[in-house]
């Protein structure tokens, strides 16, 4: 077997991207930790720190599609907007079709300079979860319970922390809820239809009380919003472990930039607003399976080289005690210190396994299912 061969067979591939990805992100949440101390010292300072530690991590995930798969992100956009990217902070609305919709939102932020420091909404479970739920969380990412009632007040306090943040930053939100299937479309067509609002074909009903919030409270902080629909070529149905064995696919993501001026400050007509735009959303997809195309120039930005060397850091790092600790064990002839070092590599990859198993569709939330069908009765 040659070496490129043997270094992308999937064993060794996940192995080690597990390994450098926990080791390093734990590494940096522990760092992370000692960064509280500047809170009551330097607000602004701490969030400046937490932005470059957080791309330490979110980065290697980039770097995944990027250089590890190859994946082609071509985008489609009004070239006067693309100039503005990265250079003001945004609303960044994505559609959720897709395995690795939300890594092709990492790369988006990637392209224009603001991993570090985008936001989401995440749901509370997320916040537990080591390496990234808890780079989120210093972050100052919005976590909420999918409860409204619940959530709101929460949501507001969060969202209005985030008007004095010293980086530019996008806040990317997923108006569905819930990523598409088949079975949650359909209940929620039946939502659609018994609140007399128009069906959609290839989306899910919007949630419209959280944008809405999330417009009210960045308004004057936010200069835009990004309505971002993405679509693979060639019917690709792309899956993060499919990125993991270094399958290369084909992106394109079509970004309308809209002043936030354009969106109405009260909380009805905001919500028919986001209808309306889910009802674009939806005759641009179908545009796209009829023609292939997107109704903008294509435009590739440049990849930028700083993931690949934020990961080849880490590597670097951390693979040799690895390699080293390996030898030894393997010199000390002890078959307990063997068994030892073989049951964590299993947990290793179960771990592994545990993290792609969250991203898949047909393991995904019920959210859409449960929630639709009790706002239905």
């Amino acid at each position: 077997m040659d070496i490129v061969g043997f270094l992308k067979s999937q064993f060794i591939c996940h192995l080690l991207i597990c390994y450098i990805f926990i080791v390093s992100g734990l590494i940096i949440n522990f760092l992370q930790l000692f960064t509280l101390i500047l809170w009551p010292i330097n607000k602004q300072l701490f969030r400046r720190i937490n932005c470059r530690l957080a791309y330490c991590i979110s980065s290697q995930m980039v770097m995944l599609l990027e250089w590890w798969s190859g994946t082609d992100c071509t985008l489609y956009t009004d070239p006067e907007s693309y100039h503005k990217y990265g250079k003001e902070n945004a609303i960044v609305i994505l559609n959720h079709n897709f395995e690795i919709d939300f890594l092709c939102g990492w790369n988006f932020c990637e392209r224009f300079g603001v991993l570090g420091s985008s936001k989401v909404l995440a749901k509370k479970e997320l916040s537990y979860m080591p390496v990234i739920g808890w780079m989120w969380y210093f972050l100052e990412i919005v976590f909420c319970k999918r409860k409204w009632e619940e959530d709101r007040k929460t949501v507001i306090q969060k969202l209005l922390n985030l008007r004095d943040y010293p980086e530019n930053f996008w806040f990317l939100i997923h108006c569905e809820g819930t990523r598409f299937t088949e079975q949650k479309h359909q209940i929620s067509m039946q939502v659609a239809e018994a609140k007399g609002l128009p069906k959609l074909k290839y989306h899910l009903l919007p949630r419209t009380k959280g944008f809405a919030v999330t417009v009210q409270c960045l308004r004057n902080v936010v200069s835009a919003v990004y309505d971002s629909t993405l679509n693979f070529r060639n019917n690709e149905n792309p899956t993060l472990l499919g990125v993991l064995n270094g399958k290369k696919y084909h992106a394109d993501l079509y970004v309308r930039r809209i002043p936030l001026e354009e969106v109405p400050q009260d909380e009805q007509e905001c919500s028919n607003w986001l209808h309306k735009l889910y009802q674009e959303k939806d005759a641009f997809q179908e545009e796209y399976y009829r023609t292939g195309t997107y109704p903008a120039i294509p435009i590739i930005p440049p990849r930028r080289p700083w993931t690949l060397l934020n990961w080849l850091f880490w590597a670097l790092l951390l693979l040799y005690p690895l390699f080293k600790l390996l030898i030894n064990m393997v010199n000390s002839g002890s078959s307990l210190t063997l068994a030892s070092f073989v049951f964590v590599i299993v947990m290793a990859s179960v771990g592994v396994r545990w993290m792609i198993g969250v991203t898949e569709i047909n393991k995904g939330s019920t959210y859409g299912n449960n929630d639709n069908k009790q706002k239905q009765k």
